[in-house]
């Protein structure tokens, strides 16, 4: 079997209202879906992170930088494809959009393994731990407003999540420190005092402001502060974990095995975020979890994306192993955006429903069974969402 095409489809729509977290307000909801293709019939579907141009750049580097490299290879041949991609791009970037790209391809070669073999790619990894996982719903997203308006937003947006069935549920601040302590007051109100919520800075805050906000969601009793600080500051979540009893949480802007090598020795995080989409891909995300586990560190993966994500995430979280095992163990989670999103409730041919799965099983998702990612994409919709780049 050899690879014969591969192709990059950005897909973009505009969102019904502009939303917005800590770096930016957006208006256009954006996927990138790369698509491999075998001389036996047999294509791979992955999907690489990044928004808006930063998608268009990578249809780039997939196409002219990556496909080159390795049409005519054996696609079973995964691994020897990751280094060979990885050692030419080295040069050129170890990190961000280099390893985004090498994601979206990787993630389709295991979906063409998992299709070849006529098993789910959680079979692949070494079996299911779980047959299904606890999901929560994120929303309550930044708008152009005043805090006293967008506050009581949160609360009913909080209540309203709870009231779909997720086990929790997670907002964004971005506002500045005083006026992010009253959307988190906000939120706790609205979901009441045993429900869990999360909070989501994308990097806002200098350390000493995360140490403000942070102590307020000590009193709040949030499960976790998600990205408080800048994630090239090692030194300052370092110093936040130590200080603060909310779990500090992050990662999904690290890449690699080598850059989650630095974040574990650390000990900067109580929670690891990695992003299969971003961080190398399927190949990668193994390394970097034996990584996390290695060093005592539950796993939450950061999802973002399509239906493409959420099913090869699905798969992921079936095959990641309790921590530290029990009767009662440590149990991920998986992420669901409950704003408006074309891309995972009607790019598939039979959609995952994950909202609807989520009320109808006591806030749980079903991990697919279906050979490789275990979901095939419409193309019809795909040319219909697809932009020129």
């Amino acid at each position: 079997m050899e690879i014969t095409r591969i192709t990059s489809h950005v897909l973009q729509y505009e969102m019904p209202e502009k939303l917005g977290y800590s770096q930016q307000y957006y208006s256009m909801r954006t996927a990138h879906l790369v698509e491999v293709e075998t001389d036996e019939g047999v294509t791979g579907w992955g999907e690489c992170f990044g928004p808006g141009n930063i998608a268009i750049a990578n249809k780039g580097i997939v196409e002219k930088g990556i496909q080159p490299m390795i049409l005519g290879m054996d696609p079973m041949d995964r691994d020897v494809i990751w280094h060979k991609v990885y050692n030419l791009m080295r040069d050129h970037g170890q990190k961000g959009m280099p390893l985004q790209s090498l994601s979206g391809v990787d993630i389709a070669l295991w979906d063409i393994a998992g299709k070849v073999a006529g098993l789910p790619i959680h079979k692949l990894i070494g079996g299911a731990h779980r047959t299904s996982v606890s999901c929560y719903g994120y929303g309550m997203m930044l708008r152009d407003e005043p805090v006293e308006a967008l506050a009581s937003r949160f609360e009913d947006e909080a209540l309203s999540i709870q009231e779909m069935g997720f086990v929790a549920t997670k907002m964004k601040t971005g506002l500045g420190p005083k006026s992010d302590v009253k959307l988190c007051e906000a939120v706790r109100r609205g979901v009441g005092e045993d429900f869990k919520f999360m909070v989501d800075a994308n990097h806002a805050y200098t350390t000493s402001d995360a140490f403000y906000v942070g102590r307020a969601l000590e009193e709040l009793d949030a499960y976790w502060f998600e990205e408080p600080i800048a994630p090239e500051d090692h030194d300052g979540y370092r110093d936040l974990r130590a200080g603060l009893s909310v779990n500090i949480s992050g990662g999904e802007a690290e890449f690699n095995r080598w850059g989650w090598r630095s974040i574990l020795e650390n000990r900067g995080l109580d929670i690891a975020q990695p992003e299969v989409c971003a961080l190398g891909g399927i190949s990668e995300y193994l390394r970097v979890l034996a990584l996390c586990h290695a060093h005592f560190t539950p796993v939450v993966n950061h999802v973002w994306g399509s239906a493409i994500a959420v099913a090869t995430n699905l798969q992921l979280l079936a095959a990641m192993p309790s921590l530290p095992g029990g009767l009662h163990p440590w149990e991920p989670m998986l992420e669901c955006d409950t704003t408006d999103n074309k891309f995972r409730d009607q790019l598939l041919t039979e959609p995952l429903d994950i909202q609807g799965q989520v009320k109808a099983n006591d806030g749980r998702v079903i991990i697919p069974t279906g050979s490789g990612i275990g979901v095939v994409p419409n193309r019809d919709f795909i040319n219909h969402y697809s932009i020129s780049a």
